[in-house]
């Protein structure tokens, strides 16, 4: 399946998969989360020792073969300590590109983007030297473009060591503490470096979260800006328009849910609640990146893998979701942010968009936010590319920041 429905439908279905699994209900009890292998690569191996070390602490960093991809520029993978959405240490991932013309304490640009998996191979760090088509990164162009400014570029592997796709908060911190890694490698030279950061759609996710959770999370960092563009920064709303029809991106919906099992085993046991069918098309997918994903689930629905309806009125299963709902937390950024979206974007609630940029207003954040005359959610990202550069290029100059609120 062509690739580019993944990102088409991406805002939505990553919500959608949280929705519609969360209509599926209890029955025989199962052994539980399905984890991923293991990567068999050392680098990405959880010290014995990682209840020790600090969140962002680096643990170890490797110089990594240039890439064709991104000419000119070195590639240094940095392990670091970070956090899971149970408040536990884990050991996460993030890939500097340092373009071969950097100035001195040259800006930094985290740049989260889609990851769309299950499996360890589906990491950034891994699709950089992927030989699958299906795999390769296909924001290079614009990657490439602030690598000429002379920008470092980190790329966070954001769902963790367990894939654990769909869980928005996590992505957050592993940004957070990816930052303070990067940082914290001589090497790199970016210990004096502005850093701001950016992502749109599930990518958009990981920043919106890394914004709002600086103060709390790392309140050390002065981030210059973030910009977050096609956020669904509300997952309840999604779980109320959804239904239990058909869809062609379906293997995203159960990917979403055997993510958020990952990260909530306790809370959201999904394996108890599917039937022998589900289970069967979970241990497929378990290991898989998109186009795996979307094979196993295309045309598939949550009635076909589903027991009951009990998890609906489940209090820990919808507290789950609410704790991923942007919208729905209170803490606010002290940064700049420039948030974009289409006025009419199909796929995610742009009322919840409005709503959170109204509260952030309010709080007194710079916000500028533009809403893009597009019929969809993905060209939308493309449109507002010249703009957000623009505007991450005079938060990195120290210019005051815009607002329209």
């Amino acid at each position: 399946m062509d690739r580019n429905l993944v990102f088409r439908t991406l805002g939505a279905t990553l919500i959608s998969s949280v929705a519609a699994l969360l209509t599926v209900g209890s029955g025989p009890a199962t052994a539980g989360p399905l984890y991923p292998l293991p990567d068999p690569d050392p680098i990405y191996a959880t010290p014995s020792d990682i209840a020790e070390k600090s969140p962002g602490e680096v643990i170890a960093t490797r110089a990594m073969p240039p890439l064709i991809t991104f000419p000119g520029s070195t590639v240094t993978l940095v392990k670091f300590r970070s956090t899971n959405s149970r408040g536990l240490p884990i050991a996460a991932t993030t890939t500097v590109l340092t373009p071969q013309w950097r100035a001195p304490d040259g800006p930094l640009l985290s740049y989260q983007h889609v990851i769309n998996g299950l499996g360890t191979q589906c990491a950034v760090s891994r699709e950089l030297y992927t030989t699958d088509p299906n795999l390769q990164i296909r924001e290079a162009v614009a990657l490439n473009a602030a690598l000429a400014r002379g920008w470092s570029v980190a790329l966070p592997d954001h769902l963790g060591p367990t894939s654990a796709y769909g869980a928005a908060r996590l992505g957050g911190q592993i940004t957070l503490d990816g930052i303070r890694a990067a940082r914290a490698v001589p090497d790199l030279g970016l210990r004096a470096s502005p850093v701001a950061m950016a992502g749109y759609s599930g990518g958009g996710m990981a920043t919106a979260w890394a914004a709002a959770l600086a103060p709390r999370y790392a309140p050390e960092l002065k981030i210059a800006g973030a910009a977050t563009g096609g956020v669904p920064m509300n997952l309840v709303r999604m779980i109320e328009g959804i239904g239990t029809n058909p869809h062609p991106a379906f293997g995203l919906v159960m990917a979403a849910g055997i993510g958020l099992e990952r990260e909530y085993p306790d809370r959201f046991p999904l394996s108890e609640s599917m039937n022998a069918r589900g289970l069967a098309a979970r241990e497929s997918v378990s290991n898989g990146c998109t186009n795996d994903i979307l094979a196993v689930g295309a045309g598939r629905s949550v009635t076909e893998f589903a027991n009951s309806m009990r998890l609906v009125t489940d209090a820990d299963a919808r507290a789950v979701v609410e704790e991923n709902s942007l919208e729905l937390f209170d803490g606010v950024p002290e940064m700049p942010i420039f948030e974009w979206h289409s006025a009419t974007d199909p796929l995610i609630p742009v009322d919840a968009i409005l709503n959170t940029n109204r509260r952030y207003c309010a709080a007194g954040v710079r916000l500028q936010s533009e809403q893009l005359l597009s019929p969809e959610h993905m060209t939308t990202a493309v449109l507002g590319i010249p703009a957000v550069v623009t505007w991450l290029d005079a938060r990195f100059r120290g210019d005051p920041a815009p607002s329209n609120c």
